[in-house]
């Protein structure tokens, strides 16, 4: 068997990998149990973790790519929790103490937040009853509750960190959508034309082939439970690096007021709807999908209507949704490396 877990913005989670067979799969799921019901923090095991935590910290804080990524969602969140970093920081780890993870187990790890998802050989039936006995020992604790809105900016925000490396490292921002927002497919399929295509998108044609000024330039678009954020990035060299920010937020707002055009539109639903299959070839990747379906209440039928709401979407959808959703008079932006001009 195999044990893992994770924690983001929104979640933590414990996975168990485990053969069909009756005997290992109830001698795992015992472990699984005990791990999920009865957590004891041990005194050598906390102190291990804490130290681990704090020197991942501690390097984070010299590399240039997570500079950027904490003040990158510092500015854009300010106060709200998604602006912590998930990492914690250095004072918060050296001051948690095991009474401290028991408390926040209990308040936070309760049954009626918990979202059970399974696949394999296995029965309704017995699904079921795996759910029921994971679902039995946990706290009886209340949900928590939702988290505060997130606010959209006001006006722009630039960050200049200096950095001795010889590469800059750029993200621009503004909060984006959440989890089963109307506009998701228009800006999915919209983005993958923008910046989510690799080497097909418009920002790797005009500052990467046309130019040469970087390497790599993205866009996403991360759905939360409130708005995640809406990100570019980019790395160049330092003397590059105001050019390639001035062209990349030309592209955007070329983008934003004209959207894409019909042949763009086609091949990016080719491409998607192409490699779908492949985001469901194994049953670790069906989990994930089942966990967050689950987790943010989406429509059970998600899967099966995703090609059918991608080759939906029209350019004159894209450009409506990009040009309600986001600004870039008042994005948020961090430079590490590269001075103002």
């Amino acid at each position: 068997a195999t044990l893992g877990g994770g924690v983001n913005a929104d979640q933590s989670s414990f996975t168990l990998r485990t053969l069909s067979n009756q005997r290992e799969r109830s001698l795992a799921l015992d472990i699984y149990r005990k791990i999920l019901q009865q957590p004891d923090f041990p005194a050598a095991v906390l102190s291990r973790e804490k130290a681990r935590v704090i020197a991942g910290i501690q390097e984070s804080m010299t590399q240039p790519e997570s500079i950027s990524n904490k003040a990158f969602y510092a500015g854009l969140y300010g106060n709200h929790p998604y602006g912590k970093d998930e990492d914690g920081d250095l004072e918060s780890v050296k001051s948690i103490q095991a009474n401290d993870l028991k408390q926040f187990y209990q308040q936070y790890y309760g049954a009626k937040s918990a979202v059970i998802a399974m696949i394999g050989d296995i029965s309704r039936s017995e699904a079921e009853q795996i759910a029921d006995s994971l679902a039995a020992g946990l706290p009886q604790a209340e949900a928590p509750a939702a988290l505060p809105k997130v606010s959209y900016p006001t006006a722009p925000i630039e960050k200049r960190i200096p950095h001795p490396a010889t590469q800059a490292h750029i993200l621009l921002g503004y909060p984006g959508i959440k989890r089963g927002d109307e506009d998701y497919f228009p800006l999915y399929v919209g983005n993958y034309i923008l910046g989510g295509g690799g080497f097909v998108s418009r920002l790797t044609e005009e500052v990467r082939e046309k130019r040469g000024l970087v390497y790599s330039v993205y866009s996403y678009f991360m759905p939360l439970a409130e708005l995640g954020p809406f990100q570019v990035g980019l790395q160049t060299k330092k003397e590059q690096a105001n050019e390639a920010l001035t062209l990349v937020r030309a592209t955007l707002q070329a983008f934003i007021d004209n959207g894409p055009n019909e042949a763009e539109l086609k091949a990016a639903k080719q491409n998607i709807t192409g490699g779908f299959p492949l985001r469901l070839d194994s049953n670790s990747k069906i989990l994930e999908y089942l966990a967050l379906i689950g987790f943010y209440q989406l429509p059970l039928s998600y899967l099966d209507d995703f090609n059918q709401r991608v080759n939906q979407v029209t350019t004159a959808q894209i450009k409506q949704a990009f040009q309600r959703r986001i600004q870039p008079a008042n994005m948020v932006t961090v430079v590490v490396g590269a001075e103002s001009p």
